[in-house]
């Protein structure tokens, strides 16, 4: 069969254009989620055509709504909306989805193609990216619009399942959002009953709506009645909603039309088959062949888009010129955000310490903070209940609040995962965002950490408290693989400081990242301030340096970070003394280090065969990389305990003569 569909509405054929082009990329790449894409083709197609203000042709206009695809997995929904609306992928990347170096990849990929805002797919992130989008769409408005000259007036719309609602990190977010009053966030909830394992009642049974409800959103249920119209009059009352975030319940059917797959389980992670395809499609009025069957029609009225978001754009950088002569100085300000441009931090700017007195990492890191903040007017964050503790509030920045966006300070409560994900958000919108914490809880958001790095996002995560120089806590606050389990992730640079001055340059190091996330490891207990001048400037960018070297070729090396390379200098001054020549190497980035030329490694670490120890009160996994063959690491092998810090450290040979003991072992091996 090879006919034309027969006569329907537009808004017919182009949804039903989605739907079989959602089945037969699933079907073509034999891998993939269906049911989900067919169930939601009306809400996409009537948000990208109706409702959302965007320009196919600039898919990076400033003052876009953004639209933010929570369930990933329906991803073959997202790429026919770019397709049809004319992003830039072409009909040839949708029937290579989920092939290599196919820009339509199983789930959505920021940067991978126009049109894609955010890296989706672990459930719950897409959403809480969204209320960091339009928290940064409210802070941005209240920074740089003037009256007569409202240049940032966007939305933010999402799609979510079930299975997002069902992920807490959703519920942590949802209930921020609501606290806020977000009113420019509109998420559409797949109300479609099922999952993987089938019926979602075998697990969840709650009202959503009510819960929504009692975080402070607007709450609209649509029932099964998803035409155009009602969904466009449902998007349009929540535009109107200025003072609470939106819910639009949607009950959807997975694999709506497929005579014996829809609402099964069957539906949702596999592809039909070819023969619930022919039926499908003839139930649908279609084509049974070909395949990726686009009607003229669908595409001409789809790409139509693209004038009308001409015409947008194009009003808007009218009022955006008139902004700019009227205020040239916010302009710029502005333009640096949306151009995410690095911040230039003057020569000499941040605060030089006193050497030989003591002070936490953590502490140097809240007076670098105050300095940083003075010149980034983008950096913007704030810490996880625990701001007393990590230091991380911005002297005079204010606390943001419902209807106070202008200020500086985040309050993400007791909510990690999402303060992971609405930072990601922040940074995606050009904002400078960073969120604080204790390391141990960096186990909380490391999914959103992940997507950081994915994503290549700047963001910068401050941790603190990053030993067992916790101390008293005990071993359920002290870190022990948790820096091993950062490093190892891809596209992340972790740099925990030695001192205050290397903790002053890795908050440069931080501000001027583009693509990498920072992960900060500060500590709890005061450390000896170095010279300065030992510390190079480019220390953080280098990964490692040469802190205190020998007159002779080193016998030993003794390799630390953080608060261990006092340990390390300790222990050379008395290996000195026994008379072995002794270099210590402070290396305040591994992930730095390992892009340095095999040279450059080889003149820090010394010569191969050279005797090798590393220090960190932390686990010793990744550092055989190294120390080498003649090596040794000293570490934690186990959890800690409580006790003063003193005593932990002694307790569990973390110690200036364990060094001492372990380098003469080397020596006479």
């Amino acid at each position: 069969m090879n006919t034309a569909p027969p006569a329907a509405s537009l808004d017919e054929l182009c949804i039903n254009t989605i739907r079989t082009l959602a089945m037969d990329a699933v079907q073509k790449a034999n891998s993939g989620h269906p049911g989900t894409p067919m169930a939601l083709a009306p809400v996409a197609y009537t948000l990208y055509t109706r409702v959302m203000r965007h320009n196919p042709a600039n898919a990076a206009w400033p003052n876009r709504d953004r639209f933010v695809l929570s369930c990933g997995h329906a991803s073959m929904l997202l790429y026919s909306m770019l397709y049809l609306c004319g992003y830039g992928l072409a009909l040839e990347d949708l029937e290579s989805f989920r092939q290599l170096g196919s820009p339509c990849a199983g789930h959505p990929e920021y940067g991978q193609a126009p049109g894609i805002e955010a890296t989706t797919g672990p459930l719950g992130q897409g959403i809480s990216n969204a209320v960091g989008l339009a928290l940064a769409e409210r802070m941005l408005a209240a920074r740089f619009n003037r009256d007569g000259h409202e240049i940032i007036d966007h939305h933010t719309f999402t799609i979510a399942s079930d299975g997002d609602l069902q992920e807490g990190i959703s519920s942590e977010s949802g209930s921020l959002a609501g606290h806020l009053g977000l009113g420019r966030l509109i998420a559409f909830y797949d109300d479609n009953h099922i999952s993987i394992e089938g019926d979602t009642a075998l697990s969840f049974s709650e009202d959503v709506g009510a819960r929504y409800e009692a975080y402070g959103w607007h709450v609209r249920h649509l029932g099964e009645n998803l035409s155009v119209e009602r969904l466009e009059q449902a998007a349009q009352a929540a535009i109107e909603v200025a003072d609470r975030p939106s819910l639009i319940i949607c009950r959807t059917h997975i694999a709506i039309g497929a005579p014996n797959k829809q609402d099964t389980a069957g539906a949702h992670g596999s592809p039909l088959g070819e023969e619930e395809i022919r039926l499908t499609k003839e139930a649908y009025g279609w084509p049974t062949e070909p395949p990726f069957y686009v009607p003229a029609e669908a595409l001409e009225h789809c790409r139509a888009t693209i004038a009308r978001g001409e015409e947008a754009e194009r009003a808007w950088s009218e009022r955006m010129s008139a902004y700019r002569e009227a205020h040239p100085e916010a302009a710029d300000q502005l333009a640096a955000i949306f151009e995410r441009r690095p911040p230039t931090l003057p020569p000499g700017l941040l605060k030089r310490f006193e050497p030989g007195t003591k002070i936490a990492t953590r502490k140097a890191s809240q007076e670098v903070l105050q300095v940083a903040a003075s010149h980034v007017p983008s950096l913007i964050g704030g810490a996880a209940d625990l701001a007393p503790s990590t230091l991380t509030l911005i002297d005079g920045g204010g606390n943001v609040e419902r209807g106070a966006y202008g200020e500086r300070n985040l309050h993400f409560g007791i909510r990690e995962h999402s303060m992971g994900a609405i930072v990601n958000g922040l940074t995606l919108s050009g904002l400078r965002g960073y969120g604080a914490t204790f390391l141990i809880f960096s186990d909380y958001m490391k999914g959103a950490i992940r997507l950081a790095a994915l994503m290549e996002l700047p963001s910068i995560f401050c941790f603190t408290h990053d030993s067992i120089g916790v101390g008293e806590d005990g071993p359920t606050h002290q870190p022990i693989e948790q820096l091993a389990a950062l490093r190892a992730t891809p596209n992340i640079n972790v740099v925990r400081p030695a001192d205050a001055h290397e903790t002053a340059l890795a908050w440069s190091f931080a501000l001027r990242a583009t693509e990498t996330p920072t992960v900060l490891a500060l500590s709890r207990q005061g450390l000896i301030v170095l010279d300065p001048e030992l510390i190079p400037d480019d220390a953080i960018d280098r990964g490692a340096y040469i802190l205190r070297d020998s007159d002779d070729a080193p016998a030993v090396v003794l390799i630390g970070t953080g608060s261990e390379v006092s340990l390390c200098l300790t222990a050379a001054d008395q290996l000195a003394a026994d008379g072995i020549a002794t270099r210590v190497v402070s290396m305040p980035c591994m992930d730095r280090f390992e892009r340095q030329p095999v040279g450059e490694r080889e003149r820090v670490l010394g010569a191969p065969g050279t005797p090798r120890i590393a220090v960190e009160a932390a686990s010793p996994f990744g550092w055989d990389r190294w120390t080498g063959e003649r090596g040794a690491v000293i570490g934690m092998r186990t959890f800690g305990a409580s006790a003063p810090e003193a005593d932990v450290y002694a307790h569990f040979g973390i110690t200036a003569a364990a060094i001492v003991a372990q380098a003469h072992a080397l020596l006479s091996s």
